[in-house]
Formats: C-alpha cells, sequence, structure tokens
C-alpha cells in the first residue's frame, strides 16, 4: 500500500493533490491534512494515534471507511482488511442463528452499521466512476462471497444437503452476503454496456474455484442478468467439460458418474435448475442455440463472445451435444423443456449435420452416448409421444427399392434411429420385466399390490394408447413390429386396465383379417402373464357401449370382429387345446354379455344392427339366463327381422346393399331360430311376436296386406274422403261395422254416402307382388325352423335326413292361439264347438271384422297352413274358422254372379280355407278335397259345398282329444273312422258332380269314400 503513488502523494501533500491523481477521483472530505494522517496512521497500526490505545474492530473499521472516503487510492488496502470485517460479522451471524435462532445480537449490530456505511460509500463511487471502481469493487465482491461460501459451507445452519433456494434464503438474510451481493450487483449492471467479460469472468472463475458452495451466488445473479448469465454458465460448462473429456481420453460414461468426474456441470446443473422457474424460456432458447450452433463450423460459441468459435476449437463442437446430453440425464426439467422443440426442429438437413457431427467419435463413445439418450427418453416425463413418433418416422424405410447404386444420404440417419429405437425397446423391455417378480395377474388385480418402479415415458404413453394402436394397425414394414412390441410392454407396465384398453381398441380399429391377428398376438403374449384378459375386454367394450363412446363406424367394428373371432372357433376346435383357445373365450364372453349387445339389433345406423346381427347369429347361448334377459333377447330379434325385411325391400336385390340387406335377413333368421331353440319361454314369445309383428299395421304392406282401422277395414286414400263432414263420416263407420249381409237395411247405405257415390276401396300404396312373395317366404321359413327344433318335439329325428322335421305341436298351438288373438281379441279360448249355420246371425260384426282382417292380411292364411301342420292345433282358431265360413256363406248366397271366378278373392279364401281344415284333419279326405271343384261352378253350388263342410264340423267338433300321438310319423293324427259314417255329409258333393259332369268328371274320383 505504501508503493501505491497516490498514498504517497496523501503523505507528503495533503488530500487535495490525492484525490486529483487517483483516476481523476472527485469524492469530497473535510478532513485536514492533520487529521489525515492520524487516521492513516491508527489504520495501519490498529492503535489510536491520539491517546495511543488499541481499536476495537468496530473502530478500526470505522477508520478504514473514513479512509476509504478521504483517500481512495488506499481502497486496495482498505479492501483488503474489510475482509476480515465481513468474514466477523457473517461469522457472528452465523454462530447467532445457530445458538439463539435470531439473527439480531448486539455485535452483529455494532459491525452492522459498519456494513451498511461501506455499503454506501462503494455505490457511491460505482455510481461516480464506474470504469474506475466497478472491475475493482465486483472482482472483491465476488471473491470474498466465495470464501465466505466456502468458508461456512457445512455449517449446520448451512448444511452441504441444502438446496439452492435454502441457501439463498440463508445468505440474504445476512447484511454482509447481501451487501456485497448489490455491490456486485451494481457493479455488473454498470459494465454490461462496455465490458462485461471482467465482471462475469470473475464470477465464474469464483464459481470454479468454490463450486458449490458459491452456486447460489450466480443463481441469483442469474436471475437478475438471465441473457448474460445462462449463455455464460453454459459456456463455462462446455468447457469444463470438453476439457476433462479430453484429459480422460475415455469413452462418455452415462448418468451421475461423468457429473462426479467433472466438477463443473454439476454446478451448472443446479444455476440452470434454480433459474427454470422463472427464466425457462430464456434456458430453453440458450439450449437450443448451442445445439443449432454446434451443427455450423461458422457459429459463434457465444453471443458474446464473438472471436471465438465452433470451428477454431472442433473438439468443443464435438463435446455440445454430449454435454447437452449430459446436462439433460443431470435434470429432467432440462431436458423437458427443450426435448418438444428440439424434436421438431430434427429436420432431414439437421440430422444429416448431426450425423456428419457424432460419426467421427469413438464407436465405444458413440454407443454410451446412444445408451444415454435411450436413459433420457426413458425417463422422460414429458413429450414422449411426440419423440417415439419422430423415431419411427425417421427409423421406417420410406420405399423396398433401392433406387441407384449408391445409398441415399438419409440412410445413415434411418439406421441410427432404428438402432436408437431398437436400444429403446430393449431397454424398456429389461426395465419392465425386471421392476417386479413377474407374478401372474389378473384383470382384477389390484394395481396397488403390486409394487413397482414408474417409468415415465411408458406413463405418459398410458394416455396414447388409442393412437399407438392406430399407428400399428397401419401395417407399415417394421414399423408396426415396433410399435406392436411397444404395445406389449405398455400393457404389461400398466397392468390390466391397459391392458384391456389396448386390446379394445385394436378390436375396435382392425378392419381385415391381418389387422385383426395383431390382436390375438398382443393376446397371445399377455396370456403368460395375465388372466381373464378376453372376458375383461369383453366387459370393457359393453361399457364403452353403455355410455355411448364408440362411434357407429368403431362400433360395427368391434361386432364385426368378435363374430370373426367366434367364427374361427370351428377352426380351433381341430387342435388340442380348444377350450383354451381364444375364440372359444371370445365366445364364452360374449354369450354372458348377450342381452348388452341385443340392443344393437335396434341401432339406427344400418350397418351396426347387421354387425350385432352377425355377432348374435354365431355367438354360443348362455347355459342359464334370467326370463328377463330371454324376453328382451327375443324382442329385439324379431323387431330387427322385421327391420331387416324392410331394408331388403328398399335395398332391392342389386347391388353391394341388396347383398347386404339379404345377409341381414338371414343372419336374423339364424338368430330367431337358434333363440327359439333354446328354452320354451324364447319359443313362445318368439312366435307370438312373429305373429303380432306381421299382422302390425307397420310391417303389414310387408306381406301385401294393408293398414286396418279400428274397425278392421282397410284404410282408404285419404283424398277420396277428405271432403265428408266428420259427423257423417262416423255415422257411416258406425252403421257399416254392424250389420253387412244380404238383405239388411243397412247394405244399400254401406255402399257409398248419398251423394258421393260407392265408396273407394283404394289401397295407400300396392306392394310389389315378388317383394311380398320373397317376405311370406321368409316369414313362414323362420316360423318353421322356430316349429320344427327336434329338442322341442320330444320325437326322434326321421330317418331320411331330407325329410322335414314335424311341427311341433305345442308351437303350433302358441301360433294359433296368437293369430286369434289378434284377429279376434274377443273371442274365448273355449269356444271350439261350431253351432248351428242359423247362429251366424247373432255373431255378423264379429264375423266381418274376421273377414275384413283376412282381406286387410293376406298373409294369414300362410300362417294357418302352419297352424294345420301341427295338429291338432288348428282345433284352437276354431272360432275364426267359423267367423271367416260364415262371411263366405253370406257372400255366395247373395251373389248373382255366373261363375265364382267373378269374385276372385272370396273363391281364393274359400279354397285356403277348406284346404288349410283338412291340412289340419278337421275334416275328412272325400271333403277335403271339395275345394279344387270350387273354380267350376257357381255361387250357389259353392255355397252348398260349404256347408256340407259346415255340417260336418258342427257334427263332428274340432276337438283336440279327438287326436292320437304316432310314433310311426312323429305327429297326431285323427281316425275319421271314429266319427261316424261321412256319406251323408258327401251327398250334396255328389249331386253337384252329377249335375256338372261334363266338367268336374276329372275330379270324381277324389270323392269316393
Amino acid at each position: 500500500m505504501l508503493n501505491d503513488p497516490a498514498m504517497s502523494v496523501v503523505c507528503d501533500g495533503g488530500p487535495l493533490k490525492a484525490m486529483q491523481s487517483s483516476h481523476s477521483l472527485t469524492v469530497q472530505t473535510t478532513l485536514s491534512a492533520q487529521e489525515l494522517s492520524q487516521e492513516i496512521k491508527s489504520f495501519i497500526s490498529g492503535v489510536d494515534a491520539v491517546n495511543g490505545r488499541k481499536l476495537s474492530v468496530r473502530e478500526h473499521a470505522r477508520c478504514a471507511v473514513r479512509l476509504l472516503r478521504s483517500v481512495p487510492a488506499c481502497r486496495e488496502a482498505v479492501l483488503e482488511h474489510l475482509r476480515g470485517v465481513y468474514d466477523e460479522h457473517v461469522s457472528a451471524f452465523l454462530v447467532n442463528l445457530e445458538t439463539e435462532g435470531s439473527s439480531t445480537s448486539g455485535g452483529n449490530s455494532n459491525l452492522e452499521d459498519i456494513i451498511q456505511e461501506v455499503h454506501v460509500v462503494l455505490s457511491e463511487f460505482i455510481r461516480l466512476n464506474p470504469r474506475a471502481w466497478a472491475p475493482l469493487v465486483s472482482t472483491w465482491a465476488v471473491d470474498l462471497l466465495g470464501q465466505l461460501s466456502s468458508k461456512h459451507a457445512g455449517r449446520r445452519v448451512a448444511p452441504h444437503s441444502a438446496s439452492l433456494n435454502e441457501l439463498l434464503q440463508l445468505w440474504m438474510s445476512c447484511a454482509s452476503t447481501r451487501s456485497l451481493m448489490e455491490a456486485y450487483s451494481q457493479c455488473l449492471a454498470a459494465m454490461l454496456a462496455w465490458c462485461p467479460d471482467a465482471c462475469v469472468d470473475a464470477l465464474l472463475d469464483t464459481s470454479v474455484q468454490h463450486s458449490p458452495h458459491f452456486d447460489w451466488v450466480v443463481a441469483h445473479i442469474g436471475s437478475a442478468f438471465p441473457g448474460t448469465i445462462i449463455s455464460r454458465v453454459l459456456a463455462c460448462g462446455l468447457k469444463d467439460f470438453c476439457s476433462h473429456g479430453a484429459k480422460d481420453q475415455g469413452p462418455l460414461i452415462m448418468g451421475m458418474d461423468k457429473g462426479n468426474r467433472i466438477p463443473k456441470i454439476g454446478s451448472v446443473v443446479g444455476i440452470l435448475g434454480h433459474l427454470a422457474a422463472h427464466h425457462s424460456e430464456s434456458i430453453r432458447k440458450e439450449l437450443l442455440r448451442m445445439f443449432q450452433e454446434s451443427l455450423s463450423p461458422s457459429s459463434p460459441l457465444s453471443p458474446t463472445s464473438s472471436s471465438t468459435s465452433w470451428e477454431s476449437s472442433p473438439q468443443l463442437r464435438r463435446s455440445a451435444v454430449p454435454f447437452l446430453l449430459q446436462l439433460a440425464a443431470m435434470s429432467p426439467n432440462l431436458f423437458g423443456a427443450v426435448s418438444a422443440e428440439l424434436v421438431e426442429q430434427l429436420r432431414p438437413p439437421i440430422l444429416l449435420q448431426l450425423q456428419a457431427l457424432l460419426q467421427v467419435l469413438p464407436k465405444e463413445e458413440l454407443e454410451n452416448m446412444l445408451g444415454l439418450a435411450v436413459h433420457l427418453i426413458s425417463q422422460s416425463p414429458t413429450g414422449g409421444a411426440r419423440v417415439l413418433k419422430f423415431l419411427a418416422d425417421t427409423a421406417t424405410p420410406a420405399s423396398v427399392i433401392i433406387s441407384g447404386p449408391t445409398p441415399s444420404p438419409h440412410e445413415g440417419v434411418r439406421e441410427g434411429c432404428d438402432r436408437l429405437l431398437q436400444m429403446l425397446l430393449l431397454h424398456l423391455h429389461k426395465l419392465v420385466f425386471n421392476r417386479s417378480d413377474g407374478a401372474e395377474v389378473s384383470p382384477h388385480t389390484s394395481a396397488s399390490s403390486q409394487p413397482q418402479r414408474v417409468i415415465p415415458f411408458l406413463e405418459e404413453l398410458r394416455s396414447h394408447v388409442a393412437q399407438l394402436c392406430a399407428e400399428t394397425l397401419r401395417l407399415e414394414r417394421k414399423r408396426h413390429l415396433w410399435l406392436h412390441q411397444l404395445l406389449c410392454l405398455l400393457a404389461v407396465y400398466g397392468g390390466p386396465s391397459v391392458a384391456t384398453e389396448t386390446l379394445c381398441q385394436l378390436l375396435t380399429q382392425a378392419r381385415n383379417p391381418e389387422e385383426l391377428a395383431l390382436a390375438w398376438q398382443l393376446h397371445t403374449t399377455l396370456s403368460s402373464c395375465m388372466v381373464g384378459l378376453i372376458p375383461a375386454a369383453v366387459a370393457h367394450s359393453v361399457a364403452q357401449i353403455h355410455t355411448h363412446t364408440l362411434g357407429p363406424r368403431q362400433l360395427k367394428q368391434l361386432l364385426l370382429n368378435l363374430s370373426i373371432a367366434i367364427q374361427s372357433q370351428d377352426e380351433e376346435r381341430r387342435g388340442a387345446a380348444a377350450q383354451s383357445s381364444m375364440a372359444v373365450q371370445v365366445g364364452s364372453a360374449v354369450s354372458g354379455h348377450l342381452h348388452d349387445f341385443c340392443p344393437l339389433l335396434l341401432h339406427s345406423d344400418a350397418a351396426v344392427s347387421h354387425a350385432a346381427a352377425r355377432l348374435l347369429s354365431c355367438s354360443p347361448l348362455p347355459r342359464t339366463s334370467s326370463p328377463a334377459h330371454l324376453l328382451l333377447l327375443s324382442r329385439a330379434a324379431v323387431t330387427h327381422f322385421f327391420v331387416a325385411l324392410r331394408k331388403r325391400v328398399e335395398a332391392g336385390n342389386v347391388g353391394r346393399d341388396g347383398a347386404q340387406a339379404g345377409e341381414a335377413v338371414n343372419c336374423s333368421v339364424l338368430i330367431l331360430s337358434r333363440f327359439a331353440a333354446y328354452s320354451p319361454l324364447t319359443l313362445k314369445a318368439i312366435l307370438q311376436q312373429l305373429a303380432e309383428g306381421a299382422l302390425h299395421k307397420g310391417n303389414a304392406d310387408l306381406f301385401g296386406g294393408q293398414v286396418a282401422d279400428m274397425s278392421g277395414a282397410p284404410v282408404t286414400n285419404p283424398s277420396v274422403s277428405s271432403d265428408l263432414g266428420a259427423s257423417l263420416l262416423d255415422i257411416n263407420c258406425r252403421f257399416g261395422t254392424s250389420v253387412n249381409f244380404s238383405g239388411s237395411v243397412w247394405s244399400v247405405f254401406h255402399a257409398g254416402v248419398i251423394g258421393k257415390g260407392l265408396k273407394h276401396r283404394t289401397a295407400l300404396q300396392q306392394p310389389d307382388p315378388a317383394g311380398v312373395i320373397r317376405n311370406v317366404q321368409t316369414l313362414l321359413e323362420v316360423i318353421v325352423q322356430c316349429c320344427t327344433s327336434s329338442g322341442l318335439n320330444g320325437t326322434p329325428s326321421p330317418s331320411d335326413p331330407e325329410e322335414p322335421l314335424p311341427i311341433n305341436a305345442e308351437a303350433a298351438k302358441v301360433l294359433a292361439v296368437t293369430l286369434v288373438e289378434n284377429v279376434c281379441p274377443d273371442v274365448a279360448n273355449g269356444e271350439l264347438s261350431w253351432p248351428p249355420e242359423e247362429h251366424a246371425r247373432t255373431t255378423v260384426e264379429r264375423d266381418i271384422h274376421i273377414r275384413r282382417c283376412f282381406e286387410a292380411h293376406p298373409v294369414l292364411f300362410p300362417l294357418l297352413q302352419v297352424v294345420a301342420a301341427g295338429r291338432p292345433a288348428l282345433c284352437y282358431c276354431s272360432a275364426v274358422l267359423r267367423g271367416l265360413m260364415a262371411t263366405l256363406l253370406a257372400h255366395w248366397e247373395a251373389s248373382r254372379e255366373a261363375s265364382t271366378t267373378d269374385s276372385p278373392w272370396h273363391l281364393q279364401a274359400s279354397c285356403l280355407l277348406v284346404s288349410c281344415m283338412g291340412e289340419g284333419q278337421l275334416l275328412p279326405p272325400v271333403l277335403a278335397n271339395v275345394h279344387e271343384a270350387f273354380p267350376h261352378l257357381n255361387p250357389f253350388e259353392v255355397r252348398l259345398l260349404l256347408l256340407a263342410v259346415w255340417e260336418y264340423v258342427r257334427g263332428n267338433g274340432p276337438l283336440p282329444q279327438k287326436f292320437v300321438f304316432s310314433s310311426d310319423k312323429g305327429m297326431f293324427c285323427r281316425d275319421f273312422s271314429r266319427d261316424g259314417d261321412v256319406a251323408r255329409y258327401v251327398a250334396p258333393i255328389h249331386s253337384v258332380l252329377h249335375k256338372n259332369i261334363d266338367r268336374l268328371g276329372h275330379l270324381c274320383w277324389r270323392f269316393q269314400l
């Protein structure tokens, strides 16, 4: 200090010359030359120059402050002395915290005002002349902070394990360190405009010397000057990483081992981690800038050091990417901050530059770096799906054909990503299968009972199962194999819930057998460690159906895939392990949820309802089911049958729609026949609903019928009667339903309305005759199949396989009762006997209603034929047959036409009625054949023959007790020999034959007794 020229001026000539010669300082002073000399002597000796006593620490420090104010040339000596003052104050502060838990004490207060006075003096000097004082004060302050942090590190109140935030709060509560921090910040703010290097370099040099105890200083300064500090910290860390790596001359070490060998990288991570709370965007931009500039040889090392370039230091360029990977490995937050944008920047040009940069690395170091990248990806909590997509897109070959003899420059990039993806899958496989004992897991096992480690990469992918399944099902080369393997690992990691979701997604999204095979491969892989996966997947699918999670297209595909799986059951049963096969498990699981799938038969989307029909037509029926579920199944199946018929009529027989509609009808027929054979309850319900549905006004047109009103009369064209008064129409209908036979006073009135002419019977819409015949045949087919189940007949199957099975008598009875209830609800079930013909005059209204029902629903006669085949079921239709025959007798009696062909419907109805009664053995053969002569007779003669039939049935009532079961024929038969002589009923027939022998001679043999 004494050799300082400014100090000699002070000693020789006073303070004025000193102030003028020391860096042109202009600080004012009020001390005289004598007082200044005494202050200098007291400061140097530590003894009061006036009375000779020793100065206390506080007095000595105040003397230094006065000297610093008066003679700035003494600054170095004064600042050196103040180091001890600050150290003593910090020591007292920490001791006080450890003993009393308070930061205030007498000793501290005595020094704290000195600290405050020093701070004021230095701030004034820096403000007045920053170029002279800022470099000096910044170096002194930051060096003193480093010494204090290192000296007192490890104290009970400042342990090594404390975080940066804890240390920062501790030191900033101390007046000394807070004063030093504020002085340094003031210097740095003043120097940023013209010379930031000196101030920042002092900070980083001290950080290297006193790290990690000094990191809290850098972190705090970085919070105030993020743009400068972040770039400088990264540059310093990279140089330190590069120098240690070159010195070690060894491969890159994964994880924290490399961080232990490189002192500075741990500090870099800590500082950036502290700054990330408020300056994450700046850190992200700086990390990306370092990555980008490392790929370009002409890029500068840092924005504040343009003289140094990556090109001049190739070792820095090669170490930049490993350095960034090491930072990310030590701080997941840093990796998460840049991973998303980094992946977006990895376009082909950047990838080629990266390949050129890394291909010069030694093989072992490159492998270790790839391993570190794999470790980073597997431990990344965010961005995993984006990284996976990038790797899969880049590693997938663009084409099978390689064009040209020279490989593409992108081939190396593709192979690198392929290698990285393979290593990632292998690493994930080890993590998944080494985290538990691999015990068998059930979908009903609680996940909390399996203590396992968390794999962040797979944890994030749990929410992307649907997207992964969609990418897997694209069946691209290699890509679907990688993703399928990843799905298996994800299912094992996530447990039964994720496995079930994955299998459901594959079943829902697969569109062809090749894609569906991936679902079964997944099940095969998972079945070794999970049980009950398929039942859980089906239950999950049912839950999605109930919550309407699936759209129509997804729902249709799910149902079709399940049906395909069940239909493969026959092929798998040929193998040894049939019961444990996948198809059997699917069938068993679906059978337990048939009541959940059945409502889909009525789905508004035709494709969904068709897919549901395919599934139910091949699904095994449950062993036991509640009556409520059985009735639900039956009603849904019957409703779908009529809907399918309607779709087939609308689609026609041409094109793809027609084929699909026809297939839907076939599936519906199969469903009904299988349900009917399941139990007597379902058989009865299906037959009842089929008969009711065929007669329903919404389905009548499918079978050639017309919509009828409450009175049984067909509804006419609205345009015909639109101008009629309501009262007149009501009266007309009311009288018209009361009496309608020859001789009635109302017959003329009912034929029309006065002033409006005859009543029109124009139907709303005439159905296609060919379509009607086809629909009737389909209806009869399904009813016959339901009624011919051998298991319900109680009789053996016929010896001839081609011979049709007999109609079940009980099933035919159900159909007969249903027809009676729908045609004439007020008929009592016990009305089996036939009254005399005159009795028909008392049931005219009911008989007319019955006839109108047969007119409106032509399908009634084919249904009666089915009933007649199931003897003795036709007996239960006695009231309907009697009412229809009574109206026919009335018609033929009142008819004045020359031939029966002039009344085509009545002729057809008479023939069909007698034919059905003969088939049901209500008539003997000689009477059952009379309908063959009806077309050749006149109306009166037809009436005579029908009267003979009436009299026979009246005399030999149609009672079921007259039928005896024949084991040879497998059906009930009637012995007409027990009913007495039939000759008296045949006499009118012979009389008509003799009269018309010229036309009926060829039929005489049909009426011989």
